[in-house]
């Protein structure tokens, strides 16, 4: 016996779905545009929603919107928040594929829902593209977000979409025919309040991930320099603190390289500051299509910068560091600056971050004592 009427739980559920479609809806308006999906993710709760309410009037309302309507309705809820998925992540989209898909889906199940009533055909029609829509939605996160809690959470409430729906074609096969979604007697209503739940547990894990990515963006912004987009001075010595302590434990040698801009003074005075920031956009732009993946460049000061290398012996920085000041030749264009260069890398005993800037500041200021555009190491 039910203790709680199911049209009830479904009304609840469904105002508390509105309300995280709400909160969904300012981030969207408030977060930056490089956040994208959120107005999917918005209008797919909202959708889903409206679906819940309409099945709720079932027999107060025609079957054609308590009953034909919602169907159309769930797939198309599921579909955008695994469109609003697609653009977070920045992967491809099919919209064209995904509306035949659902109507070649619903078409059927408005057909024995209108034209020839039959409640356990439609749902056998209707499980199986169900769950394939959670299943998809589930290995979509899996794949191509970062792990964590938000995420974590997101598979598996999609997952147990899909496996609720697997499920639910199973007991419809082998229960005798049933009449009613809101039947007490049968097993619909617990599937009812399970899907509830599913779209509860998915609101809060899509304000999750829409969360962490404005904290990564925010942590981001912090740590770029906002000219050069190389990241900040504070970012670099905590990253070169991090690297020289996970060296020392791991017996690595790491390579730390000063650049300078050699009469980077006289393009701004000569072409203006303009000319001069976007000198210094050019260097950076040109020194990281020369780096690895894990390699970090960030603006020092000025014309300066720091190049953090992991895991590279002196050889290595050497020959990285003559590709920079090959690249920075000034013969290519006159607003082109030359580049000093120092060069320093890490003892394997109580080497700080201090005693590394220090020695490879001084080569720098070899480099500079020498003549410029050149290479000095310490």
């Amino acid at each position: 016996m039910n203790i709680v009427d199911a049209k009830t739980v479904v009304l609840l559920a469904s105002l508390m779905a509105a309300l995280m479609s709400l909160v969904l809806f300012f981030q969207w308006r408030s977060f930056p545009a490089s956040i994208r999906g959120l107005g999917n993710w918005t209008a797919a709760l909202l959708v889903l929603c409206c679906t819940t309410l309409l099945g709720a009037l079932r027999g107060s309302m025609p079957d054609l919107l308590t009953i034909a309507l919602p169907n159309v309705l769930l797939f198309i809820g599921l579909y955008l928040a695994y469109l609003g998925s697609q653009r977070f992540l920045d992967r491809p989209t099919a919209v064209t594929r995904w509306s035949i898909f659902i109507a070649l889906t619903t078409l059927p199940a408005l057909w024995f829902t209108v034209v020839e009533p039959n409640f356990r055909t439609r749902l056998l029609i209707l499980s199986l593209p169900l769950g394939l829509q959670f299943a998809l939605h589930a290995h979509l996160i899996y794949r191509h977000a970062s792990r964590s809690f938000a995420s974590t959470l997101v598979v598996l409430v999609m997952g147990g979409g899909a496996l609720l729906q697997l499920v639910r074609f199973i007991v419809l096969g082998l229960t005798p025919a049933e009449r009613s979604t809101f039947n007490p007697a049968s097993p619909q209503p617990l599937f009812l309040a399970a899907y509830m739940l599913i779209v509860l547990l998915m609101s809060v894990g899509l304000v999750l991930l829409a969360t962490e990515r404005l904290r990564t963006e925010l942590q981001n912004l912090a740590a770029r320099d906002s000219l050069t987009d190389a990241y900040t001075r504070r970012h670099m010595n905590e990253a070169c603190q991090q690297e020289l302590e996970r060296s020392r434990r791991q017996g690595h040698v790491m390579a730390l390289l000063l650049m300078d801009l050699d009469h980077f003074k006289h393009i701004n005075d000569t072409h203006g500051h303009q000319q001069g920031d976007q000198v210094l956009v050019d260097f950076v732009t040109r020194v990281k299509a020369l780096l690895r993946r894990h390699d970090q460049l960030g603006r020092f000061g000025g014309e300066e910068f720091m190049l953090l290398l992991p895991e590279t012996p002196l050889e290595e920085a050497l020959a990285v560091a003559e590709r920079i000041r090959a690249m920075a030749d000034p013969s290519e264009t006159p607003l082109n600056c030359s580049v000093s260069i120092g060069i320093t890398t890490n003892r394997l005993d109580n080497d700080t971050l201090d005693t590394l800037l220090a020695r490879a500041d001084k080569a720098l200021y070899r480099a500079k004592e020498n003549g410029r555009n050149r290479v000095e190491f310490a």
